[in-house]
C-alpha cells in the first residue's frame, strides 16, 4: 500500500504565488515494512488556504500506521519518525493560530455543555475563551484537546490580589484539579476581563497586577507554571495615537505607569498581552466613522502612516498597539486578539450581512498569516462570539445581547467558512430540545389604547429581551400589534411557558399559530428546554434557579395588577 500526502512548509506563505511543499510518501510491503521518503518542491498556489485541515492530514495518515503496530525495522523506524516530527512541527506552526471562540453563559437558557463541546469539535475549532471556571463547562472540555483560556471575573480581582492563599486556593480548584482530573487542555488564565475600562473609574487599577502576580505565583507553585500563563484582557481603549496614525501609538497617560507594570510583568513571565478589537464600536459610536474602513475588502481609502498604508481599522488598531509596545521597549512581546466580532442585531449597523461580511472578511484576511504591517507574523484571535446571551448588560446598547456566530440554541445565523471543516459551512448544535410549540401574543379583542397594554409591554421588556425592536433591528418592521405580541412572547418564552406569563390583564392570549412574519429576519422565538446542571453550576440571579425566579416575579405582577 503506497500513499502520499502534501504538505505546506510554510503555512504563511499560502497567500503568495507559489509555496514551498513537502511530499511525504511512504509504502508498506506485505511484511509490514514502512519506507518513508521526504522531498521539497515549489508548486503554485490555486487558492487561499483558508483551512488548516490539509495540513492536518499528513499527521493523520502517519498516525494511522503508528496504531496499527507494524514490525518496524530500526532503520524505518527512524525515517518515520524524523518524518512525524516534522510534520508536527508545521501542523502546529498552523494550528496553534487557529481560530478560537468565546464562550459566554450571560443567558437565560443555556444549552448543555456537552452540547456545546460537540458543537465545537464538529466545527473544527480548537481553542475557546472563558470568562470564568464553570466546573460543568471544565469537565465537558476535558479530553478534548481543546485550547482553554480560562476566566477570573473582575469582582474576584481583590480576592485574589489581596491574599496568595486565596490565589492558590482558586488555581487548585480551578486550574490544577481540571489538568490532572480531567485532562483539561487549560493554556491560559485571564485575570479580570477589561478592568481598565474607563467606565470602571480605576475600581480596578491597583488591584489587577497584583492579582496577576499572585496567580502566576500560584500557578509556579502548583507546578504548572510553565503549561498555563497568566493575561489580562484589555480594551484597545488603553492605547491611543498622539498623531491620529499607529506610529504615534503609546498608552494612555492617565494608565500609563500601571499598564507599563502590567507589560513588563507580562514579558518578563513570558506571557502574551491581550486586547479586544471591536470596529463596530467606531462605527456605532461615531456617525462619521467611514463604514468601509470596519471591514476588510479593500474598498476603503487608506491610512498613510508614513508610506505604510492601512486599508481597514484592525490592522491600524493592531499596529498601534504594536507601536505602543515597541516604543516602551516591548516590541516583541506576543499579543493575542482576545475579541473581535459583529453583532447581528439591535442596531441598524448590527444585521446579517455586516456580520457575515465582517467575520468572513477577518477570516480571510488571518488565513495568510501574514498579520499587520507592524506584526508580519499569524494572528491569535478569538470570535465574539459562540452564541447569543439574552441576559447580557444592554447598557453600551441593544446588540449587546446578539454577538453569537450562533443563535441561543446553537443554530447558525449565517454562511461562514472559519476553515475549519470539509465543508467550509459551520455545522449547528445538534439534539437541541425545544419547548412546546406556542406564543404568547396580543389578544386580536384588545385594543391598542387599552391602558394595560403600555405597562404590560413595559414590564415584559424590562424583564425579557426586546433588544431585536426598535429602528434598523431584525424586527424594527412590525406594526404596533406586532411590537406588543414580541415583548408578551419574549417574557413568555423566558419563563418557560408558564401560562401564568401570559395573563396580562385581558391583552394577552397563547396561541398555536407561528406569529413569525413571512417575510424579513423577524423570529419570534421558541426557548429551548432548562438545563440545569450538578453541583458547580451557577444559576445567577442570585444563584436561584430560573423557575422559581420566575414564580417570584410572577407573583409581584400578579399583586401590582391587584
Amino acid at each position: 500500500m503506497a500513499q502520499s500526502q502534501l504538505q505546506a512548509l510554510n503555512p504563511k506563505t499560502a497567500g503568495r504565488r507559489s509555496a514551498l511543499y513537502s511530499l511525504i510518501s511512504y509504502q508498506i510491503d506485505k511484511r509490514h515494512h514502512v519506507s518513508v521518503k521526504l522531498e521539497q518542491l515549489e508548486l503554485p498556489v490555486f487558492a487561499r488556504f483558508a483551512s488548516p485541515v490539509p495540513f492536518n492530514l499528513p499527521v493523520l495518515a502517519v498516525t494511522g500506521l503508528e496504531q496499527r503496530k507494524p514490525k518496524l525495522g530500526r532503520k524505518n523506524m527512524g525515517w518515520i519518525t524524523v518524518t512525524i516530527r516534522i510534520v508536527c512541527l508545521f501542523t502546529l506552526l498552523w494550528s496553534v493560530n487557529g481560530i478560537g471562540v468565546n464562550w459566554g453563559t450571560q443567558a437565560s437558557h443555556l444549552l448543555p455543555p456537552d452540547t456545546v463541546v460537540r458543537m465545537l469539535r464538529e466545527n473544527g475549532i480548537q481553542k475557546v475563551k472563558l470568562f470564568d471556571a464553570d466546573y460543568g463547562i471544565l469537565k465537558a472540555l476535558g479530553k478534548t484537546g481543546i485550547e482553554v483560556m480560562v476566566g477570573i471575573p473582575n469582582d474576584m480581582l481583590a480576592s485574589v490580589g489581596g491574599s496568595m492563599k486565596a490565589a492558590e486556593k482558586w488555581v487548585a480548584k480551578n486550574v490544577s484539579e481540571h489538568i490532572s482530573s480531567n485532562n483539561v487542555n487549560i493554556r491560559y488564565v485571564a485575570v479580570g476581563n477589561e478592568p481598565f475600562l474607563e467606565t470602571y473609574n480605576g475600581s480596578y487599577l491597583h488591584i489587577t497586577l497584583p492579582a496577576l502576580s499572585n496567580i502566576q505565583s500560584a500557578l509556579i507553585k502548583a507546578g504548572i507554571g510553565s503549561q498555563v500563563k497568566v493575561t489580562v484582557p484589555l480594551n484597545a481603549d488603553v492605547y491611543a495615537s498622539s498623531n491620529t496614525y499607529p506610529s504615534g501609538g503609546d498608552f494612555r497617560t492617565d494608565i500609563f505607569d500601571p499598564m507599563l507594570k502590567i507589560v513588563k510583568f507580562l514579558n518578563d513571565s513570558n506571557s502574551p498581552f491581550t486586547v479586544n478589537i471591536y470596529p463596530f464600536i467606531s462605527l456605532y459610536t461615531d456617525s462619521n466613522f467611514p463604514v468601509e474602513y470596519a471591514f476588510f475588502d479593500g474598498n476603503a481609502t487608506p491610512l498613510n502612516d508614513g508610506g505604510t498604508l492601512y486599508y481597514n481599522m484592525f490592522d491600524a488598531n493592531l499596529d498601534t498597539l504594536a507601536h505602543a509596545l515597541q516604543k516602551n521597549g516591548f516590541g516583541n512581546l506576543p499579543i493575542i486578539v482576545g475579541e473581535i466580532g459583529w453583532p447581528t442585531d439591535g442596531d441598524r449597523n448590527a444585521n446579517i450581512e455586516y456580520a457575515r461580511r465582517f467575520n468572513q472578511g477577518f477570516m480571510s484576511h488571518i488565513s495568510g498569516g501574514k498579520g499587520t504591517p507592524m506584526r508580519p507574523v499569524p494572528i491569535d484571535a478569538y470570535l465574539f462570539s459562540l452564541i447569543d446571551e439574552d441576559e447580557k448588560s444592554i447598557d453600551p446598547g441593544n446588540f449587546e445581547r446578539h454577538w453569537g456566530i450562533f443563535y441561543f440554541d446553537g443554530q447558525v445565523k449565517y454562511p461562514l467558512n472559519l476553515g475549519t471543516t470539509n465543508s467550509g459551512a459551520l455545522i449547528p448544535a445538534k439534539g437541541v430540545q425545544y419547548l412546546e410549540r406556542k406564543w404568547c401574543v396580543m389578544k386580536p379583542s384588545a385594543p391598542l389604547d387599552d391602558p394595560q397594554v403600555a405597562q404590560s409591554v413595559s414590564y415584559a421588556c424590562g424583564l425579557a429581551d426586546c433588544t431585536s425592536l426598535g429602528y434598523g433591528t431584525s424586527c424594527g418592521n412590525l406594526d404596533a400589534r406586532g411590537n406588543i405580541s414580541y415583548a408578551f412572547n419574549s417574557y413568555f418564552q423566558k419563563n418557560n411557558q408558564l401560562e401564568k406569563a401570559c395573563e396580562f390583564p385581558n391583552v394577552s392570549v397563547i396561541t398555536k399559530t407561528d406569529p413569525t412574519p413571512t417575510v424579513g429576519n423577524c423570529k419570534f422565538p421558541i426557548m429551548i428546554q432548562p438545563f440545569y446542571e450538578s453541583a458547580g453550576r451557577r444559576f445567577g440571579c442570585g444563584q436561584v434557579p430560573l423557575p422559581l425566579v420566575s414564580v417570584l416575579l410572577l407573583l409581584l405582577l400578579t399583586v401590582v395588577q391587584l
